[in-house]
Parts: structure tokens; sequence; C-alpha cells
């Protein structure tokens, strides 16, 4: 693990934009997947350039976190029966038939990280797909199969203390299109078309817009903003992902900081005049946004709230809160000793 030195601290845009990537080193680190009802070394998981999925977008997939604890020299995986439930309920939507429950994928996924050894932050990435070798659009009378691998990984923003974003000119897609209450794959390319257009004009994420005009996510994230001492986040109805990591936060605001979440559909103009606005998801975890369209929001600098949800969010998924210890798997069996 001696090339993670320097490689896991530095921000994934960072990596992203570079011709030959360190992201690239990091993705070769990956050593095995769970593929085709086994763990087998990365090179064998391998699926036809024939495969449904990878022709019309025929999958869906979860991202999930594992938070190194150096203290406790432990990994633990952040809620990961519930990112496991969230899949499922996505291959329901795409006709699927899993041959795992969830418990069972958090074991395969648990062996999984233990034979890679991590001792660094990593992602994990299960995908349910289409399997096929067939041309035909549909969803019936198609087999399907499951894959799971991961690799170390840190940030996703670059600015996470404070984020300049812009309203996309794409539309997040409706329920009605392609449902956004599972991560279904081909519908990301909606999040490709604005996560790239706000790069490309300069910011490093973006807000968007659902079909009736109401603020519904970022690229790929759920969003808050702070208003007269009350949290606000789009029910959801307005098109968004049921996040788990926003089911998090609004917990923990509760219960942690005392503040209440009020559901309601947002307009594009409430984030110029927020107190303080911010992304939260797996990928992203939770990012302050500062500027909105080139205005400030709030003072222009991370506000208390999001700075005390940041502080609180990054202890509870490290395992360091014993009221929040049962969202965090520990990966590696420790021999205990007794005494006597």
């Amino acid at each position: 693990m001696a090339r993670l030195t320097g490689l896991i601290d530095t921000p994934f845009d960072q990596l992203y934009n570079r011709p030959h990537t360190l992201l690239q080193e990091a993705v070769a680190l990956t050593q095995y997947a769970f593929f085709q009802g086994g763990i087998v070394p990365i090179e064998q998981a391998k699926v036809s350039i024939m495969n449904h999925a990878l022709n019309y977008g025929t999958g869906c997939f979860e991202g999930i976190r594992a938070y190194w604890n150096p203290v406790e020299d432990q990994l633990f995986v952040f809620r990961m029966l519930e990112h496991y439930q969230r899949l499922l309920q996505s291959t329901k939507i795409l006709m699927m038939s899993p041959k795992y429950t969830a418990q069972q994928l958090c074991d395969f996924t648990l062996e999984l990280l233990r034979r890679e050894g991590y001792r660094t932050d990593a992602y994990v990435r299960p995908l349910a797909y289409k399997s096929n070798e067939i041309i035909g659009v549909r969803l019936h009378d198609l087999n399907d199969d499951l894959s799971i691998w991961s690799v170390p990984y840190n940030r996703y923003v670059e600015n996470e203390e404070g984020a300049h974003v812009g309203f996309s000119s794409w539309q997040r897609v409706s329920d009605n299109n392609v449902p956004p209450r599972g991560k279904i794959t081909g519908a990301y390319v909606n999040s490709a078309f604005i996560k790239t257009e706000a790069v490309q004009n300069g910011f490093d994420e973006a807000l968007v817009l659902n079909d009736r005009g109401y603020v519904c996510e970022g690229s790929a994230e759920n969003i808050f903003l702070l208003r007269g001492g009350r949290l606000i986040t789009p029910p959801v109805q307005e098109d968004i992902l049921e996040g788990i990591t926003r089911a998090t936060i609004m917990e923990l605001a509760r219960e942690e900081l005392g503040l209440e979440t009020v559901e309601r559909p947002i307009s594009r103009t409430e984030f110029y005049v927020a107190d303080e606005a911010f992304f939260c998801g797996t990928g992203v975890q939770v990012v302050a946004i500062t500027q909105c369209d080139h205005r400030a929001v709030g003072n222009g600098r991370m506000g208390p709230v999001v700075g005390a949800m940041r502080d609180l969010y990054f202890k509870t998924v490290r395992g360091q809160l014993d009221k929040y210890r049962h969202w965090c798997a520990p990966v590696y069996i420790r021999e205990t000793t007794t005494v006597g």
C-alpha cells in the first residue's frame, strides 16, 4: 500500500482532469471483484462489448463508502445494509430478479474489502445489470447479473469548504421519464451533461431544476439550504434520489444540532438569499456551497451550521460516535483476549 502515499489526499477533480491520472493508479490498486457469483481477480471481471447494459444503460448501481479509523485500526463501511436495500429497490424498477439478499451482499462486500486489505478510505461500487449479449431495447425476458468492486477514494469535489456552483441549462429527468428513485446507469448521462457543463463554465458543481422549475439536486447530490434557522430540502416528489446521506443528515441535524428539516419545493432564487447551503451524498459527503451564479451564499464562506454538520458527519462515519455506531460495519475481524 506504499503506492497510496500522496494519492488518497488528492481531490477527485484534480485527478479526473489529468491525462495520466493518479486516479487511474488508484483503480490499478484494485485487486478483486465479486463477479458472477464469486470473488475473482479483477482481471477476470469482464463483460462483452455486446452486453445489453453497456449498449442500452439497463443497469443500476450503488455507491458505498468505507472509512478508515486509524485509532481503532479498523475500516468501517457506512450504512451498507441500507445501500443494498436501495439497490434491490432499483433492480425491481428494472424488472430484475436478484439472486442475493441485501445481507448476503453485505457479507460479500466485507469479504471483498478484507481481501483488498485497505488501510485508507475506500469506495465500493455494486452494479446490477442486464447481462444478455443481444440487440433490442427492452427490460423483459433478459438475464441479469451483479458485480461489486472497490477502490481507494477520498474527495469528490475539490472545494469541500466552499464550492462555487451555477444553475445548469439541463433539466433533471423526471420520475415519468427515468425514475431518479433508482440509481439507473443510463440516467446518469443526464448527470454527466450537467457536471461537464458546470466544470467547463468554471464552476465546481451545478444546481439543477426539474421540469416544474424547482431546484431538485446537484449533478449527483442532494441539496440543503438554511434560512431562518431551519434546514430546507426538496421532497422526494421533486424528482430526487431518496438519499441515504440525506436521511443521515436530517437525523443528525435533529438529534445533535436541534434543527428540524422542512421538506418543500425550493425556488432558484432562494439559493441567492440563503444563509447557508450544502450538498450531501455518499460520494460528495458534505460540501459547503458558498457561491451560486456568481452571488455569495451568506457571507461567502462556509457557515457555522454546515461546519458543524461536516464535523458531526465525519465523526459519525468513522465510528467515533457510539450513538450511531450501528451504522458502521467493521471490515476486519480483530482477535479479542480474555482475562482469567
